[in-house]
């Protein structure tokens, strides 16, 4: 229960700012233009909580359905205006001035984005190095020969420093060569990786990108390639016995070294991690190599969820922790102004990205399985935040984006359906019929819903399947 509570104020949390964000551009810019603003709301519905403020006696409001929020300004096509406020009504505004309104919303999503980022880059964030592990059988990254302690230096060219910048690149790559060879660029179904290997040598490999298409990019990008972060081939030793674990009533000790788990040799400790918790409940017979003598022992590995799945765990830690952080990791710092150049182009080539994979979906070149609703979200809300505050600000700047893009498409009811019927509005040197604008609002909102109904299908698909 406590664990589902936190991931619900994680996505709270992220919901509430982004909400409030890109309000508050409406608000702002709305209040520049010389619009009266009577209503600035956090959710739809009945308000449950309101305080009026300011020379123009603005409502403030939590409305009772959280999912959003607006502004409500003064508007001759809602209610009656008084003469002496017509100016200020946001109907009777230059379509300039109404198109800013509009599209600061958005804009406010995307700056958010950008301050996170900028932030981040400043202030240094602790990344994983690209180190790569050994890829499983028969895998696109096996194929490409790739080795198990590999560090990526470059991918088609292009520099990469930390595991996200190689998966960024990763994606991208495949994305921008699935129009395959109609570009003229030859070999587009591989990317070139690269490494350097054990020997400190420069090897390059040759991975097949064609797994990901084939998916319909469904899932762990990276998972579909056979592509793992490394980890280190560590001998199968116990270390320390967690009190009160089935470790310990098993009589397990630390300093045990793992032979066989059901008759199965054991080479590293991967292979014991893999096999207990793919065994939850379930009695499992280990031999165990103690002070020259084989002995074998039955434990029942402890059945818990994680993440939709059910897992199994016996309570021991491994004797030879491996490579120290400082080995695996990199600080990622810029001055000032190198994080601010380096914000507005993080931010840049997510939007751009956004777009391509949505216009994919039409395509169908992307599954629509892709999309995600708020359980999804709250599931990542939760999982960053676990992992500390700098993952979360980035979740929290990925989700900014993704709902700035969002807003900016020409559908009736999004902001940048309005922005459309401005657009059509300057062309025909008229304003739009109250008709015409009716129908698209209509046709708008059963997208959005159908949409909304798909993303939610998504949620409870992933959770079932897990």
């Amino acid at each position: 229960m406590s664990n589902f509570l936190f991931y619900l104020a994680a996505f709270a949390v992220v919901l509430g700012i982004l909400i409030v964000v890109h309000e508050l551009g409406h608000y702002w810019v709305a209040r520049l233009c010389g619009v009266k603003v009577l209503r600035f709301s956090i959710g739809f519905g009945r308000p449950i909580f309101s305080l009026f403020s300011g020379a123009d006696r603005t409502e403030w409001a939590v409305g009772a359905f959280p999912l959003g929020g607006y502004v409500k300004m003064l508007d001759e096509r809602e209610a009656p205006v008084a003469a002496q406020e017509l100016h200020r009504a946001f109907n009777v505004q230059p379509v300039g001035k109404r198109m800013a309104i509009v599209a600061a919303g958005p804009l406010a999503n995307l700056l958010l984005a950008v301050l996170i980022y900028w932030g981040l880059f400043y202030s240094g964030t602790e990344e994983l190095r690209p180190i790569l592990g050994a890829p499983p059988a028969a895998s696109a990254a096996a194929e490409a020969g790739i080795q198990n302690g590999e560090v990526v230096v470059r991918v088609d060219g292009r520099p990469v420093q930390t595991w996200q910048d190689f998966r960024w690149e990763l994606l991208q790559s495949s994305v921008n060569k699935s129009a395959g060879a109609e570009g003229g660029e030859p070999d587009p179904g591989y990317v070139s990786i690269e490494v350097q290997d054990a020997r400190q040598q420069i090897v390059f490999r040759r991975l097949n990108l064609a797994p990901l298409r084939e998916q319909g990019y469904e899932g762990d990008p990276l998972g579909l390639l056979g592509v793992n972060f490394f980890r280190p081939q560590l001998a199968p030793v116990f270390g320390k016995v967690t009190p009160g674990s089935p470790a310990e009533a098993a009589g397990l000790l630390s300093g045990d070294r793992v032979l066989a788990v059901d008759g199965v040799a054991i080479e590293f400790w991967s292979d014991v991690v893999q096999k207990i918790r793919s065994a939850p409940d379930q009695p499992l017979r280990l031999s165990i190599l103690r002070d020259d003598a084989r002995l074998e022992i039955s434990v029942v590995p402890e059945g818990y969820g994680d993440r939709g799945a059910r897992i199994g765990r016996i309570g021991v830690g491994v004797r030879d922790a491996g490579p120290s952080r400082d080995e695996l990791t990199v600080t990622v710092r810029y001055d000032v102004l190198t994080a601010l150049s380096k914000a507005v182009e993080e931010t840049w080539e997510k939007s751009s990205f956004s777009l391509v994979m949505m216009g994919k979906m039409l395509t169908g070149e992307v599954s629509w399985r892709n999309l995600s609703g708020p359980v999804t979200i709250a599931d990542y809300a939760g999982q960053s935040a676990r992992m500390g505050i700098d993952y979360y600000l980035k979740f929290l700047a990925l989700v900014s984006i993704s709902l700035g893009i969002l807003n900016l498409l020409p559908v009736p009811v999004l902001d940048g359906g309005h922005l459309m019927y401005h657009m059509i509005e300057i062309i025909k040197r008229g304003p739009v019929s109250e008709r015409f604008m009716e129908i698209g609002q209509q046709i708008g909102l059963a997208l959005l819903l159908l949409l909304m109904a798909f993303a939610f299908y998504n949620d409870i698909n992933r959770l079932i399947s897990g």
